[in-house]
């Protein structure tokens, strides 16, 4: 594919510009940050959470980076996961895990999700053409003889914009919908291996989500409702759980469903900075969500992010690969995380001063 090596290339590099960031708040944070972009804000449906709702209750937004964070990839491949732990870890287990990750998101990515045939139309979300569909019914349509090319026309972004349809109802239904049970079990037995070869990294990391949404370390005293959005009756409050990655959209929503995050991030909370960078997404974050009772938590492993959001005032926690660290996972936690907003926030119940 015309496009594989410049992906992979990407991935390889962007990681290595990474600085030796720890955990940071707005009023620690370094002076320089990217010019900020001038595109103007998305609109995209809030689901069951209103502008009204935000007004009235406190909402959490939690904006996580994808790669060396909630999943391990780029550091299992390039063996620096394994070196994190001083000759304790196998690195070439580390490496052959990762390149069977690395297949099934392409195999998955080209298969049933047309990365393939729009891997050079990159768009920062799915719902950004959503004004070119015409709600054709499209059970019939044939994508591979529609002659799709780079969505310069609005016949080609309506062709983009079907594709973006199918896809997000392929991510809402999972892939038990989609995969044969040979290839489920594959996919399951991969991701048990990675999870025990990393300590349980994984499942960590989606047991925080899982507590980030409810507003409880306890997970079960929540209702969970459409879009990943979640009102606990323990907080009163909202929490919603967005991704804001670097890598390229579709591979980004592949990964979330093989991770098993699909049912903690909805599809119109995945986001990709690959074209336009972390700053404008987490600009058009804050413009979709916010109120006078929102707060914003960004966590990730990179200097993009952190330049992020030091330029929109939100805490920001660093995400460490050491073994040693409790900022990881498994180690951090609901009770850290809060710990952060209300070091930047003050009292819930305070006015946002943000706003």
């Amino acid at each position: 594919m015309a496009n594989r090596s410049k992906y992979k290339e990407k991935y390889k590099n962007q990681k290595g510009q990474i600085q030796s960031y720890i955990l940071i708040f707005p009023q620690n944070f370094l002076t320089f940050c990217p010019k900020q972009l001038s595109h103007s804000a998305p609109s995209l449906p809030l689901n069951s959470l209103t502008k009204k709702d935000m007004s009235n209750q406190m909402t959490k937004v939690y904006i996580w980076d994808m790669d060396e964070t909630l999943i391990l990839l780029k550091s299992l491949l390039n063996g620096s996961y394994a070196e994190a732990f001083a000759g304790l870890k196998d690195a070439q287990k580390g490496v052959e895990i990762g390149k069977m990750w690395e297949k099934h998101i392409l195999q998955i990515s080209d298969d049933f999700f047309f990365y393939e045939q729009i891997e050079n139309c990159n768009k920062p979300f799915l719902e950004v053409l959503s004004k070119y569909d015409d709600g054709q019914d499209l059970s019939d349509y044939d994508f591979n003889q529609d002659g799709l090319s780079p969505p310069h026309d609005d016949l080609n972004k309506r062709k983009l914009a079907y594709r973006h349809r199918v896809i997000a109802y392929k991510y809402k239904h999972g892939l038990h919908d989609i995969l044969d049970q040979e290839m489920m079990d594959q996919w399951d037995s991969l991701y048990k291996m990675t999870d025990e070869y990393t300590d349980g990294w994984l499942s960590s990391a989606r047991a925080l989500l899982e507590q980030c949404l409810s507003g409880n370390e306890d997970p079960t005293f929540c209702n969970t409702v459409a879009g990943g959005v979640v009102s606990s009756n323990a907080t009163a409050s909202r929490h919603i759980n967005v991704l804001v990655t670097s890598g390229s959209l579709i591979p980004s929503l592949v990964k979330c469903l093989l991770f098993r995050l699909d049912n903690l991030i909805s599809h119109e909370n995945v986001y990709s900075s690959w074209d336009v960078g972390k700053l404008q997404c987490f600009q058009w974050i804050k413009e979709r969500f916010n109120s006078r009772n929102t707060r914003f938590c960004a966590i990730g492993d990179g200097w993009e992010e952190c330049e992020a959001a030091q330029a929109m005032n939100w805490p920001f926690i660093k995400v460490d690969l050491r073994p040693n660290s409790s900022h990881r996972f498994p180690g951090l936690t609901l009770r850290t995380v809060g710990f952060y907003f209300s070091i930047v926030y003050g009292n819930p119940d305070s006015e946002n001063e943000d706003d």
